[in-house]
């Protein structure tokens, strides 16, 4: 395997048609061409390239005249090629990746360098706001599939010689081009320098699912603990903000996420809702979604445990009470409703739009009356569970509603074996679990609260005032 190009055309076009081969691929395109009195040839992958602008290269190459032709690589690229972002590559690895990347690749007989002329276009959505991440104010622009749009985005915000793009790249097969969004005057270098190591020794053949097979490959300890170890976000103004706080925002190509590191348990609750209205709007929010979490947790549990306990239930609260004969255990109810929510959520993500009025019809008619009626189940159960249902869309991120949600399963399970007792382990083991979580910069996951740091416990808790939170 030869590393290096050849200045004979010949030789190089006999390398390129046995590795890329362009007559069994038909969008691998090569052309001859004659540029300045010497054979050239031109290789670019169909459908990355802009055909007017290449149309307009092509003919300036072709018109060009003996006289105009310079000696060597350096001034071709340099002087002769009328475009704006063009390279020089003798590395066949090099230039293997970026014509699979969509550059336009030149050579040119007599060259010991291929010249590559990035005038690349990807198929790429429009920057509408992302359904998950939705606001009442703010932006409606949200990250794409498309790395160079994600990176514009953060750029339009951030206008700082200090923000750094870093460009990095994984994968044997897929190559898949990885961006490190930083501000190099706030970063903790050493935490970035462990992270660019770590990206640098990924030994995989594709980041097939992208940014969660980085996630895999960066963070090789056990994944037994549910909680989540990173941040995602689809929203530019949440990643700018992260960036302009001294955090990392890893872009992966293909992939309409961000990825924010280091995190903690506070980071993934926060919402960008909480800063788009003024600060006492913004602290309500905020509290109320650390409240309903509390809740989503407990309430089932806390509900089993009084059903078992009958006796410590307060008169003014009798009416809590089961009112119709229970024909299956509580236990095994709540489990069943735990497992049957998830999937009326896989039913409505596959189900066709034309089809979601008539699911949300079946759903409500036979989860709700029907299955009340025919004795499965009991109507305060049915009640407690609609409400964990939808309250656990109150949290943004995906991982820690189901973390909330196995920790909520081991507690009701350790309650109907257990008691009061089973019910204080499953506490203990959440609070083991949230306050154990390590993650990638090994920092505590729960800090300001442990290590205490009360001033910036409160800005945590709190939305200041934006000049507050700056000092």
């Amino acid at each position: 395997m030869q590393n290096k190009m050849s200045t004979s055309l010949n030789e190089n076009m006999k390398y390129l048609a046995e590795r890329l081969k362009p007559d069994t691929s038909f969008d691998v395109i090569y052309r001859v061409i004659e540029v300045g009195g010497r054979q050239a040839c031109i290789y670019f992958l169909d459908g990355f390239c802009k055909d007017e602008l290449m149309m307009k290269i092509l003919q300036y190459f072709i018109d060009m005249k003996p006289e105009d032709m310079p000696d060597n690589a350096y001034e071709m690229a340099k002087r002769a090629t009328p475009y704006v972002e063009v390279d020089l590559k003798n590395s066949w690895d090099d230039i293997f990746l970026n014509i699979l990347s969509g550059v336009f690749a030149l050579f040119i007989d007599g060259y010991d360098r291929c010249v590559l002329i990035d005038s690349r276009t990807y198929p790429a959505r429009g920057v509408e706001e992302p359904e998950k991440d939705k606001t009442l104010r703010g932006s409606k622009d949200g990250f794409v599939e498309t790395i160079v749009f994600n990176t514009a985005l953060i750029r339009r915000r951030i206008r700082s010689t200090q923000l750094r793009m870093e460009m990095m790249n994984a994968g044997k097969s897929s190559r898949t081009d990885i961006v490190l969004c930083y501000m190099d005057n706030r970063v903790d270098h050493a935490f970035l320098e462990k992270i660019k190591k770590r990206i640098s020794e990924i030994k995989v053949d594709a980041l097939t699912m992208n940014q969660e097979s980085l996630a895999e490959c960066l963070y090789q300890r056990n994944w037994f603990n549910p909680f989540p170890k990173f941040k995602y976000t689809e929203r530019p103004d949440t990643a700018a903000a992260q960036i302009l706080e001294g955090d990392i925002v890893i872009l992966v190509d293909n992939s309409p996420s961000a990825m924010i590191i280091p995190t903690s348990i506070f980071d993934i609750v926060e919402e960008a809702d909480d800063y788009y209205f003024p600060p006492i709007t913004g602290t309500y929010l905020r509290l109320a979604r650390f409240l309903i979490a509390i809740m989503t947790y407990l309430i089932t549990p806390t509900y089993l445990l009084l059903m078992q306990n009958p006796e410590w239930i307060p008169e003014s609260f009798q009416f809590i009470m089961l009112k119709e004969t229970s024909n299956i255990p509580l236990i095994f109810q709540f489990l069943i409703l735990e497992l049957a929510i998830d999937g009326l959520k896989l039913a409505a993500i596959n189900t066709p739009n034309m089809l979601s009025t008539p699911l949300s019809v079946m759903a409500a008619l036979v989860l709700g009356e029907f299955s009340v009626n025919s004795g499965w189940f009991n109507s305060e159960v049915m009640l407690y569970m609609a409400f964990v249902a939808i309250a656990n869309y109150t949290q943004a991120n995906y991982e820690l509603g189901y973390a909330l949600k196995f920790m909520r399963i081991i507690n009701l399970i350790l309650t109907a074996i257990f008691n009061l007792y089973g019910y204080i382990a499953a506490i203990l083991i959440l609070i083991v679990s949230i306050v154990g979580n390590k993650t990638l910069s090994d920092k505590s996951y729960i800090y300001p609260l442990l290590p205490l740091n009360l001033r910036q416990l409160a800005k945590r808790l709190f939305r200041l005032r934006l000049p507050e939170a700056r000092k």
